[in-house]
């Protein structure tokens, strides 16, 4: 048998003595796949929809009302044309997201969600979010974990201790339960990015199947 893996256009192909295995590498590639190509999408439509309106001249303070109306009738217009995602407070958030991270690399953009740059926008020192920011995409943090760092203060405390080796492995044994390898499926931001219908009862299965399923399309 040929234990090679192949590669047909980012999902992987395996043929060994064990078809179960074989079968694991293809949906978990597939899942992988999905969640770096949907990610992206989503994270750089917001960053370039902020960019957008921050380059627009909404007046500054002294017009303030006039930018407060551009905001307005925007978000009730793509509202109106995609439904969820783009009320007011969205597109603000979106402004903020770009004025944060105006130099956005393509390591961040492809390896944090769109759930964790709004995390991460509740740090207002920069140094402190870059910090978190890279810890995030060198650890894999879930949202989950990288919420309760920042709440807890995990930065400010690592830098105040004389052994950072303890702090950092007690995060790690409390972040443990909060890790989700399958977090992007369960978020219903993605169902919404891919025009998939809103069901209260849609499985984790069923959706990563329509994921699967639209990846063609949705690359297209």
């Amino acid at each position: 048998m040929n234990d090679t893996i192949i590669s047909y256009g980012g999902i992987e192909y395996k043929k060994s003595n064990n078809i179960l295995e074989d079968a694991k590498i293809i949906i978990e590639s597939a899942q992988s796949f999905a969640y770096l190509a949907i990610n992206y999408a989503i994270t750089q439509r917001n960053w370039l929809l902020g960019r957008r309106i921050a380059e627009e001249d909404l007046g500054g303070e002294a017009r303030a009302e006039y930018g407060k109306s551009v905001i307005k009738n925007l978000s009730k217009e793509l509202t109106d044309l995609y439904r969820k995602g783009f009320d007011a407070s969205n597109l603000y958030k979106y402004i903020e997201f770009y004025q944060a991270f105006r130099n956005l690399d393509a390591v961040s953009l492809k390896s944090l969600s769109w759930s964790h740059f709004r995390i991460l926008l509740q740090v207002e020192d920069k140094q402190a979010r870059d910090w978190y920011s890279k810890e995030a995409i060198t650890e894999t943090w879930s949202t989950r974990t990288l919420q309760r760092n920042i709440s807890s203060q995990y930065y400010e405390r690592t830098l105040l201790s004389q052994h950072k080796q303890l702090v950092k492995d007690e995060m790690h044994q409390i972040t443990q339960p909060l890790q989700d390898k399958l977090e992007f499926i369960k978020n219903p931001m993605v169902a919404e990015f891919l025009g998939l219908s809103q069901n209260t009862d849609f499985t984790e299965s069923k959706l990563e199947a329509a994921i699967i399923t639209n990846i063609q399309k949705f690359l297209m």
